[in-house]
């Protein structure tokens, strides 16, 4: 179960990076749907309603993953194909890298037009009143905190929880996405999404904080810079998950995020993250290549990972019944490690 596990998230991760997106019938904009669909059924300015509504969405997927892992018991292809596929459909580095990258290409042309066309692509930013410096430092912004939530987090759930863990993860930070604002209409109904989104993100948002401090030096930038603005600024950041990131980037990169930002529903005074210089085309473009390697290195991680937390291995009064000449077969009681995501209050 576990090398076919780690096996499919690397096939899936491939998957991602020669194919990108699926261009039709998106698995995820077909969640999406549903969910609006739900929304508009079922809102009230409620939590509780909030909150059955995401308990719903994110039990389906969650089962839907189930149902997978299960017809893939006993059988490796089909275990490895599933996870493979399922990988696939919830990753995003492919497309984060290919946004960002054409946003980078926008802003060194000096065109504010196209840059300010392309910016939604990437973040819920409100373009309209961004200039090329504003939007550089929100794409980086953005690269950095969907380097965590599109890469390394579902990279870290599948390892742990599987296909179910694939596509609840993806359930959460869609649901977080759609309703987690803190605009009028989604203060309360939307408040069980966003903290759950702040849950299942707490040790994937850390984990990519070092993985973008161990690869900083991989694209020219500072693991010192990284670590320091990581372990010094993050704590600032309004949200207990994007600033682990963000902060992490801008020491990485030498750059300096955060300050004023402007969402559809207002703007908000973000702190400062870093200590160098205002982000610039250049900056976005590195940025894109850190995620890009950061990404690399949580498959290989969250791959080793899968094949050890599912390694069977004998219990402790089975060894000792084996050493005092116990038959092998079948008088050991065997047993599997527990799972991360069993021991995790979720």
């Amino acid at each position: 179960m576990g090398a076919a596990r780690a096996v499919g998230l690397l096939v899936g991760v491939a998957a991602d990076a020669v194919f990108g997106d699926p261009r039709r019938h998106h698995p995820v904009a077909a969640f999406g749907r549903i969910a609006a669909s739900a929304e508009r059924a079922c809102y009230a300015e409620h939590r509780l309603v909030g909150l059955v509504y995401t308990a719903a969405l994110v039990g389906a997927a969650a089962a839907v993953g189930d149902l997978v892992e299960r017809a893939g018991r006993g059988r490796v292809a089909v275990q490895v194909a599933g996870t493979a596929l399922a990988t696939w459909m919830v990753l995003g580095g492919a497309s984060l890298a290919e946004e960002g990258a054409a946003m980078a290409r926008a802003l060194d042309a000096g065109d504010l037009d196209t840059a300010r066309i392309r910016l939604p692509h990437l973040c819920g930013r409100d373009p309209a009143d961004l200039d090329l410096a504003g939007m550089a430092r929100a794409s980086v912004e953005s690269v950095a905190e969907n380097t965590s939530d599109a890469v390394v987090a579902p990279l870290v759930w599948g390892a742990v929880a599987g296909v179910p863990g694939l596509l609840a993860y993806r359930a959460v930070n869609t649901l977080d996405a759609m309703v987690g604002y803190r605009s009028p209409r989604y203060r309360r109904f939307g408040w069980a999404a966003a903290r759950l989104d702040d849950l299942a993100n707490l040790l994937p948002s850390r984990a990519a904080a070092v993985l973008t401090a161990g690869c900083a030096p991989l694209v020219g930038g500072s693991a010192r810079g990284a670590w320091q603005a990581w372990r010094r600024d993050a704590a600032a950041h309004p949200s207990p998950n994007a600033g682990q990131v963000e902060a992490a980037f801008a020491g990485a990169l030498e750059i300096r995020l955060g300050g004023r930002t402007v969402y559809p529903h207002g703007a908000e005074q973000r702190p400062v993250l870093g200590h160098g210089r205002t982000p610039d085309a250049g900056d976005l473009t590195r940025g894109v290549e850190l995620s890009r390697v950061i990404g690399l290195a949580a498959a290989a991680l969250c791959a080793t990972l899968a094949a050890v937390i599912q390694r069977p291995y004998r219990s402790a009064s089975s060894a000792m019944g084996g050493s005092c000449g116990s038959s092998s077969s079948g008088d050991h009681v065997s047993s599997r490690r527990p799972s991360v995501a069993s021991r995790q209050a979720k």
